[in-house]
């Protein structure tokens, strides 16, 4: 799977530097390995501006202006938030693009509603955010290494789609 990160990761570095474009990224349960997937590429610096790692309601409300009221009422492993992520991220960093994830990597945390393994993927522009649902439990660190390949290959597929509607 290192590999293909490393695959996928180079693939959004041409994309982006090519054209200009920034990106960074804003983390919960995937705790930096996004981030740190993408600058595993030389030259990254020239497109990755940083990221945000919000463990914590209280860093996706201050860095993130993530809604009080959706964490209440949704928690913070929900759609509307990884979306509010990467809305925030771009603000914050100044970015064209971010990439979110928020979720249950586990072992514990998980409850009936929520369980371990779910774990929701934002990416795109500000104003153009989508999101992808994760829900196997293969184990910590697999469902973190899961969660950062799809969250690069859904970027990626997402920047393809969005320079041929250009």
């Amino acid at each position: 799977m290192e590999f293909e990160t490393k695959t996928l990761s180079r693939q959004i570095q041409d994309l982006l530097y090519d054209n200009g474009k920034t990106l960074g990224t804003a983390e919960s349960c995937t705790g930096g390995r996004i981030a740190e997937a993408i600058i595993a590429v030389p030259g990254a610096s020239n497109y990755f501006k940083g990221g945000i790692i919000s463990y914590t309601n209280e860093i996706k409300m201050k860095l993130l202006h993530v809604n009080e009221k959706t964490l209440e009422e949704q928690t913070a492993v929900c759609e509307d938030v990884a979306k509010q992520m990467v809305s925030g991220a771009c603000d914050a960093l100044n970015v064209d693009y971010a990439i979110s994830s928020t979720g249950i990597a586990g072992p514990g945390g998980g409850t009936k509603d929520i369980p371990v393994g779910t774990i929701w993927i934002g990416f795109g522009a500000k104003d153009d955010v989508e999101s992808y649902l994760l829900t196997e439990d293969d184990g910590r660190d697999i469902n973190l290494a899961k969660a950062t390949n799809q969250a690069l290959k859904l970027f990626l597929d997402y920047i393809k789609r969005h320079q041929t509607e250009k």
